[in-house]
């Protein structure tokens, strides 16, 4: 949410009325908008902070490293993964975050299923800042729109390229390294 729609909903709140017919859903309406302003508030003060909270979480800070990874989606990704050594691997690490379907095939039939071991919120915010990478970085964006002229869905296309996010994330972890972009 921006500045721009946090003045309208303060400025809506003011003079906010509701007709007879909605009358029930208005107080909901409004403590709602007052919520959201409140969470706004929340995330700013958190941003605020992210100086001195960075340095504490190594894999927050790898992993606000790279573009697309905002501090609150690489906060939310590491407080989900916890440390990178549960993970026995860069593919492990990959179902964990749902950017790895399995193959389930039987005879002539072939399609994918998603492997129990997915965290489903893990998985949203790696989806997000997958989509972010894709619109920040021009090799990202290629691969993406590659994919979507392949005939893949936006969905596929942003989690394929979130399984190559997943192996950049864990050659940084692995090797120490920060992202660049090469050229």
């Amino acid at each position: 949410m921006g500045k721009t729609y946090c003045g309208a909903i303060r400025s809506w709140q003011r003079g906010a009325t509701f007709s007879e017919e909605v009358s029930c859903v208005g107080p909901m309406v409004s403590s709602d908008a007052a919520r959201l302003l409140k969470l706004k508030e929340e995330i700013s003060l958190l941003e605020a902070r992210r100086g001195e909270l960075l340095p504490r979480f190594a894999e927050t800070s790898l992993l606000s490293a790279i573009p697309g990874f905002s501090f609150i989606l690489a906060c939310e990704l590491a407080g989900e993964m916890g440390s990178f050594s549960r993970f026995s691997g860069e593919a492990s690490l990959a179902i964990f975050l749902g950017m790895c379907p399995l193959d389930h095939q039987s005879g002539s039939w072939r399609g994918t299923r998603v492997p129990r071991q997915v965290n489903k919120r893990a998985k949203v915010t790696m989806m997000a800042a997958s989509w972010h990478n894709s619109r920040m970085v021009s090799r990202s964006g290629s691969y993406y729109q590659r994919k979507r002229s392949e005939g893949r869905g936006h969905n596929q296309a942003v989690r394929s390229l979130g399984r190559h996010l997943v192996r950049v994330i864990w050659s940084m972890q692995k090797e120490g390294r920060v992202y660049e972009v090469r050229h």
